[in-house]
């Protein structure tokens, strides 16, 4: 079972959020905040595999929420869904740790495929945001602030193999499959490139794989 948990000031936001996310019987929404403050203390008592957040929260915004959950609950994937998807909060939810960025106005499709992912290990963007993000890649903070890639130089054949396909988008399970190793093994080199490279999760490691080539720009 992948548990949620849901953050968003507006009630009839969750409600909706919460009825799409049940129409999956391996999800299930373990909490709910109408706050920033709320959200943090609410993944520290739960420890919910993905907390899904508003980016415009009182008290405390979602940006500020994400950055407190990966601090005191390390092992939840955070994400990012909202109806602002201007450069500035896609750039800083990713500086901040956020491994996913997904859009209210989207497919309610996209928002299980983007949980699951996230649950597996993987990041997700909304297309309309990752097509932005790759396009910033050679300008964007992210890269001045980890520009790594003397770094990358630095991993072992094998952790440079699992960053390409990291990159190009595949979850633990699947880059296990294409590598012939266990996922436990793949984890592992997972979490070793992230050590290496300084960078705080997936997507920051990704949008290396890309300056560094191991990624092909469509």
């Amino acid at each position: 079972m992948i548990r949620v948990l849901l953050a968003d000031d507006e009630v009839m936001i969750r409600a909706g959020v919460a009825a799409i996310l049940a129409t999956d019987p391996e999800i299930e929404v373990v909490a709910e905040a109408s706050d920033g403050v709320e959200a943090v203390e609410l993944a520290r008592a739960h420890r919910p595999d993905v907390a899904l957040l508003d980016i415009r929260m009182p008290r405390v915004d979602g940006l500020a929420a994400a950055v407190g959950i990966r601090r005191s609950a390390p092992e939840t994937a955070v994400a990012m869904l909202t109806t602002f998807d201007e450069d500035e909060y896609v750039m800083r939810a990713l500086a901040d740790g956020a491994s996913g960025f997904m859009l209210k106005a989207a497919d309610p499709r996209e928002l299980i495929i983007g949980i699951r992912a996230l649950a597996d290990g993987a990041a997700y963007l909304s297309p309309r945001i990752a097509h932005r993000v790759i396009a910033r890649l050679g300008t964007s903070g992210l890269t001045r602030r980890h520009p790594g890639l003397e770094r990358i130089a630095a991993l072992t054949p094998r952790e440079t193999e699992v960053l390409g396909l990291l990159g190009a988008g595949l979850s633990n399970h699947d880059i296990a499959a294409r590598l012939f190793l266990s996922e436990g093994t793949v984890k592992g080199y997972v979490s070793a490139i992230l050590t290496r490279l300084g960078v705080q999760n997936r997507v920051q490691a990704a949008i290396l794989a890309y300056e560094a080539g191991l990624v092909a720009r469509s």
